[in-house]
């Protein structure tokens, strides 16, 4: 596969202007290489002759190509049991606590941005084995079909698994040689949406959230996408509903909407009850 002409600093912007107002993700002049490599494919696959060529062809071809370079652009750096000291909080203060307010015993979990689906496939896993009688809604979104289609698969890599539990491992995975099947009665249990983050419409599909989990997504937005996604968000949880970002994340200053508390060294955000 040859490689195009190199990606110019007037077509970049271009380009890297189209993606943050579609996306809010903000690609800086730093990762031009990031954006020209990646859409080198694009470029050879569509039979262009170079980057000028691709956002004429982008804006002629809608929403098909637009998903394309969805794919493109977003990281999918996931895995199983990511940052276990937040799953355990999850397990044993958010769900007792969301559990002892809703007579009704159901909770609701959004996972946004999920990529291939491990961190809801977590959740769904924690819920089967912590409070099997709990009626659970999970919900995991991206903006990208493709790792969707992914996550409806239910199989991974080695990688994907390697920090799972021992006791998990045998009790949901089914080793296939080289990757591992998800269970697939847990698999149906999650259902996937595609969803953009800065898109009101379709966030506002998603609503009376217990527990938002947005890790390690906000990193790739400027101050601005990130305010208007945890303002999306908010509206998205229920009163009392708790909001978690990445351990390396913080919301100080994007928001005071949402109420900081710390349990076991993990911040969470929580929205004040009704």
């Amino acid at each position: 596969m040859s490689q195009p002409p190199s990606l110019q600093d007037a077509t970049f912007r271009s380009l890297r202007d189209y993606i943050y107002a579609q996306t809010g993700i903000f690609v800086p002049d730093s990762k031009k290489y990031f954006l020209e490599n990646r859409l080198a494919r694009r470029i050879a696959e569509n039979k262009l002759s170079s980057f000028d060529d691709y956002l004429p062809f982008l804006l002629s071809r809608g929403n098909g190509e637009l998903k394309s370079l969805y794919g493109v652009v977003t990281t999918n750096e996931t895995y199983f049991f990511r940052e276990p000291q937040q799953f355990d909080v999850f397990t044993k203060h958010i769900l007792p606590r969301v559990l002892d307010r809703k007579r009704n015993k159901e909770i609701r979990v959004w996972s946004a941005a999920c990529s291939s689906g491990e961190e809801p496939y977590t959740v769904a896993a924690i819920l089967k084995e912590t409070a099997p009688a709990v009626r659970a809604e999970i919900i995991g979104s991206d903006i990208s079909d493709g790792v969707l289609e992914s996550a409806r698969r239910g199989i991974y890599s080695t990688y994907s698994v390697r920090v799972v539990p021992p006791y998990y491992q045998q009790k949901y995975f089914r080793s296939m040689g080289e990757t591992y099947e998800f269970d697939e009665g847990i698999r149906k249990t999650v259902k996937f949406m595609n969803v953009n983050l800065i898109d009101e419409k379709a966030v506002r599909a998603i609503r009376d959230v217990d527990v938002i989990l947005c890790r390690n997504v906000l990193i790739y937005f400027d101050d601005k996408s990130k305010r208007k996604a945890v303002s999306l968000m908010y509206d998205a949880l229920a009163p009392n509903g708790f909001l978690m970002v990445g351990t390396s994340e913080s919301l100080h200053s994007v928001t005071r909407a949402l109420q900081p508390t710390v349990i076991d060294r993990v911040v969470l955000y929580q929205k004040a009850g009704s």
